[in-house]
């Protein structure tokens, strides 16, 4: 019995990592993959064609493995959050994509836990927002600002791209939280599915109202992306990070946040001869700093006392 307990445990970390390594691949090739989709196509088509192949496969996968999706009242209070999360932090995101870099998407998506940390400081009463929680947002801040400053060798559309992928920023934290405050307990495969079908109608309005053309014709590397999109970054993505959020601690997780925006810009700079001024590299670099204060000064500062006082007795 001992022997089978040490095999599961070994399996169980072997599919966390796996998991981890995923969503890190994953968030570092979706903000390339979501330019990619939108080339000839138009980036409103790219979305509502990858969440539809996203909602179907969700849907296919929970009837297979539950028979039924739960349809409570709390359970469509979790699913509306969920749809907050995707539809308010996926549409500014595209139309953003049209002005601003993958990598630097990734970028600003970085500041998420610092945003998600004091909402949730503020609402959910959690765990204080110390200085050194402070300072890190502090230097996050600063980030930005740097940032906001290459405007004048790209024009005001590149602000208007900044802009969006911070609003969506914010939508994705308050759902966050919100999420956490609701507590469904829900598996990830089934909240996603959930989430997936009460956001398609924000997307397929969307579409009517601004009504873009159908493409003639849809570029082989536009329709992979998409497909991938859906797929993998949909459904894989999402319930890969739901799961690690169940198994992990959410500081854990949230490193994942310090890696991704490197990767991102590395795979932007070779994939998509996309230029990385030194300005982006400077707010790069203190926005992953900022990150990194917030998520572990709090956790630094309590080993350095706690040496102090073995050492001091």
């Amino acid at each position: 019995m001992q022997i089978l307990n040490k095999a599961d445990a070994r399996v169980q970390k072997l599919i966390i990592s796996a998991a981890y390594v995923a969503v890190i691949l994953i968030w570092s090739t979706t903000p390339v993959a979501i330019k990619w989709s939108g080339e000839e196509v138009g980036y409103i088509f790219g979305i509502v064609l990858r969440m539809l192949i996203g909602t179907v496969l969700a849907l296919f996968l929970v009837m297979i493995k539950f028979k039924k999706m739960p349809i409570t009242k709390s359970a469509f209070k979790a699913y509306f959050a969920v749809a907050i999360t995707i539809f308010g932090g996926m549409m500014p995101v595209y139309w953003g994509a049209q002005y601003i870099s993958s990598g630097l998407i990734s970028v600003l998506f970085g500041v998420t836990p610092i945003v998600t940390g004091y909402l949730a400081w503020r609402i959910l009463h959690e765990q204080s927002f110390s200085a050194l929680k402070i300072g890190g947002a502090l230097t996050g801040l600063l980030g930005l600002v740097v940032i906001f400053l290459n405007r004048g060798a790209t024009g005001d559309e590149y602000i208007y791209g900044v802009i969006a992928i911070l609003i969506a920023v914010l939508l994705h934290s308050a759902s966050a939280v919100w999420i956490k405050s609701i507590k469904p307990d829900i598996p990830a495969l089934v909240l996603v599915a959930g989430g997936l079908i009460f956001s398609m109608p924000f997307f397929v309005i969307v579409y009517l109202l601004l009504a873009p053309p159908l493409p003639e014709i849809i570029p082989s590397r536009a329709l992979w992306s998409i497909v991938y999109l859906g797929v993998v970054g949909s459904v894989l993505g999402f319930v890969s990070y739901y799961y690690l959020l169940k198994q992990m601690t959410a500081s854990s997780v949230a490193l994942i946040t310090l890696i991704t925006p490197v990767c991102a810009l590395w795979i932007g700079h070779v994939l998509n001869n996309e230029t990385i001024s030194a300005s982006i590299y400077a707010g790069t670099a203190f926005v992953l700093s900022g990150l990194a204060l917030h998520q572990g000064g709090d956790l630094l500062y309590k080993s350095i006392c706690r040496k102090r006082k073995n050492y001091y007795g």
